[in-house]
């Protein structure tokens, strides 16, 4: 991942500087706001920027939603006191380090912020086979299409299919087209001139030239507007690109991978998606099957998980007990690898004997998974609590208006997608759009809002 780190460089941010490089970030660095937008407008993009709490965190992330910039923002710094870190974070960062920092917490934001380094682990046949067919298709030039359901590891493969690529040495650029609002992905994805519109103080470089002679993965892109397909249209079959408020097409050299958990050829049929864009971008479909649907797979990745976060919590790490791993391969995991991602990072917190059983492995609600009286794995919260508990969420209803009983149902099914956005506006039915504008409107009235992927809620965050 790439980071930028803005502020003066003491000895304690270049010790987390330093921290940061060893878990593999490609670091830069300036010391004030301004050169940082300078920066990000000139297409020397970063992941996230690390701003030390005394720059102006507030006017740095107004300058670059001005100039259509969007790179989250971490805060940190030496001897910051509560008030510090909460107006830091209401000035717009995700999340804030105090310095001297901790490893652990270093390892821990960088992975929030990228999945570099996931690795793409299968031992069920059913994804052995689409493995294959992305290690036959990973050193051409083709377009790919990888689709299946919220947390299957969509952008895992797109990673994998890009190190097993010819341009494995250059840039790997990831938009979320489901992330940015309609207005913004435009000059995110292809840049715009000075005076493109009201706050374009100079030229900015678009995601498709930060990728050049790389690989563009357009993340979620059925959730692109049909109005911007068109250009992208052009952009894939041209190689070119025309930057917002330019006078000529910039030529580009990139691979296009692109991801969806929608069934595009139903959103061709309802007008949401072009037909034309659909052929252009599925010339292979890589489809990764539900984890329920690979049980081979669970037992492997629960395994490396227990592994990674035991690392990374500073625990020992404890073998997952023969009943665990009955209960893990019987539950249906909606969420998929996602889904058990977390439960295991819960599991591997809580287990306090020898190995992790099944009372360490905890659902979203907190509920354990339990066994049957012959070792069938039950999903916690069914048979007889669930008449009580249907009574107890009837009477807390009554006298609720339908405004706040939709905000109590956002609200607990982002909670039980663990601040996944885009898996919870799939549960409720809604659009990736209409739940972040619902979000936002929550987090401007003092909600506070979980942050993806995260047990931790930052006051007026309602990230996508």
């Amino acid at each position: 991942m790439r980071l930028l780190v803005v502020g003066r460089l003491s000895g304690q941010l270049a010790t987390a500087v330093k921290m940061a490089m060893a878990h593999g970030a490609k670091v830069s660095h300036v010391e004030r706001g301004d050169q940082a937008t300078e920066q990000l407008r000139r297409g020397q993009g970063a992941d996230l920027l690390m701003v030390d709490y005394r720059v102006d965190i507030a006017a740095l992330i107004a300058a670059n939603e001005a100039e259509r910039i969007h790179v989250p923002v971490v805060a940190c710094g030496v001897d910051a006191d509560a008030t510090d870190a909460a107006n830091a974070i209401r000035a717009g960062a995700k999340e804030f380090i105090p310095l001297p920092p901790e490893a652990d917490l270093i390892a821990a934001v960088l992975s929030a912020v990228a999945d570099d380094e996931r690795p793409l682990i299968s031992a069920d046949p059913s994804m052995k086979a689409v493995v294959q067919l992305a290690d036959q298709v990973a050193r051409s030039e083709a377009s790919i299409l990888i689709t299946g359901e919220s947390g299957v590891g969509k952008e895992v493969m797109a990673r994998y299919l890009h190190a097993g690529s010819k341009r494995a040495d250059r840039p790997f650029i990831s938009v979320n087209c489901a992330a940015i609002p309609d207005n913004l992905l435009e000059s995110e994805l292809f840049g715009h001139e000075k005076g493109a519109f009201t706050g374009a103080m100079a030229r900015r470089i678009g995601k498709f030239e930060e990728a050049d002679g790389g690989t563009l993965l357009l993340d979620e892109i059925s959730e692109m507007d049909v109005r911007l397909q068109a250009k992208l249209l052009r952009a894939i079959q041209e190689r070119v690109i025309d930057r917002v408020g330019g006078a000529k097409p910039v030529p580009v050299n990139i691979r296009i991978i692109a991801t969806s958990n929608r069934d595009l050829a139903r959103s061709v049929s309802e007008g949401t998606f072009r037909e034309d864009l659909l052929y252009r971008l599925n010339v292979v479909n890589l489809r990764l099957p539900a984890l329920r649907e690979r049980p081979g797979d669970i037992a492997v990745l629960a395994d490396h998980f227990v592994r990674k976060y035991a690392v990374a919590n500073g625990v020992p790490v404890r073998a997952i007990s023969a009943d665990a791993k009955r209960a893990l391969v019987s539950h249906r995991w909606n969420g998929n690898v996602r889904e058990l991602e977390n439960a295991m990072h819960r599991a591997v917190l809580l287990a306090v004997g020898p190995e992790i059983d099944v009372e360490a492995i905890r659902l979203p609600d907190g509920q354990p998974l339990s066994m049957g009286s012959h070792g069938a794995p039950v999903d916690a919260g069914l048979a007889g609590r669930a008449a009580q508990v249907a009574d107890t969420v009837t009477r807390a209803h009554v006298g609720q208006t339908v405004a706040q009983m939709e905000k109590t149902l956002i609200l607990d099914t982002l909670s039980h997608c663990l601040g996944n956005r885009t898996h919870a506006a799939n549960i409720l039915g809604i659009s990736i759009r209409t739940l972040r504008n619902k979000l936002n409107e929550y987090a401007d009235d003092g909600t506070q809002i979980i942050a993806p992927q995260s047990g931790i809620a930052a006051a007026g965050y309602a990230a996508a």
